[in-house]
């Protein structure tokens, strides 16, 4: 306290530049800490193709009125086995940051998730964002530890933007998510028992992601 008296101005600065660093670094884990994702299926530093978000346009298909971003490419669609849902553990952002902190600081070819909901920070409230490895319909990098790293490999990663040890996912998010996943339940023959949280996954490691406060029971109800 005796320093930043005798020199507030450069105090000031110091204070600036600490927090900066806390939200690059991920030391506030309640803000910035991204969750434990402990499989990379590659590395590089190359960017993968622009993330796509929700388009305003609506196609019907034998399953449900869904976005047409949530179809896979045809040639190319995999049969998913599993849907597994995380949270960011951070208080704000979204599919494009996401993938800007797994290349950086993990080394990964991208984003890890194949979807990401956001939250009304720094994308909509309830916003589905399709990333290049559901477009690609490759691995995700989202669930490790798993016998033949099987959940990257044949389930989808949907992950909710936030800290869900200390809050509730927003109503408009939740709404996303059921219909999203039952869009996916539904188009894969995915039982509700094969719908996971991280933490829950079959031979993943020890985590609380999606979060102490993420209402499983109550979303798994609204699937029917």
């Amino acid at each position: 306290m005796a320093c930043i008296r005798k020199y507030p101005r450069a105090a000031k600065k110091v204070l600036v530049l600490c927090g900066f660093l806390l939200v690059l670094g991920g030391c506030k884990s309640s803000e910035v800490r991204m969750p434990e994702i402990v499989y990379s299926p590659g590395t590089g530093s190359q960017l993968p193709p622009p993330l796509i978000t929700e388009p305003q346009t609506h196609i019907e298909d034998s399953y449900t009125n869904a976005p047409r971003a949530w179809l896979p490419p045809a040639g190319a669609e995999k049969k998913w086995t599993a849907i597994i849902i995380h949270h960011s553990a951070t208080e704000k952002g979204n599919a494009a940051i996401f993938n800007k902190w797994h290349i950086e600081h993990n080394g990964w070819d991208g984003v890890g998730y194949d979807f990401v909901i956001g939250n009304g920070t720094d994308s909509g409230d309830g916003q589905v964002e399709v990333t290049f490895r559901w477009r690609k319909q490759i691995p995700g990098a989202h669930c490790g530890g798993t016998a033949d790293n099987w959940a990257n490999e044949n389930g989808i990663g949907v992950c909710l933007v936030g800290d869900f040890n200390n809050n509730t996912p927003t109503d408009r998010q939740m709404q996303s998510l059921v219909r999203l996943v039952r869009f996916l339940k539904n188009r894969y023959g995915i039982p509700p028992s094969r719908i996971y949280g991280h933490g829950t996954t079959p031979g993943a490691h020890i985590t609380d992601c999606p979060g102490k406060m993420f209402p499983m029971a109550s979303f798994k109800s609204m699937l029917d």
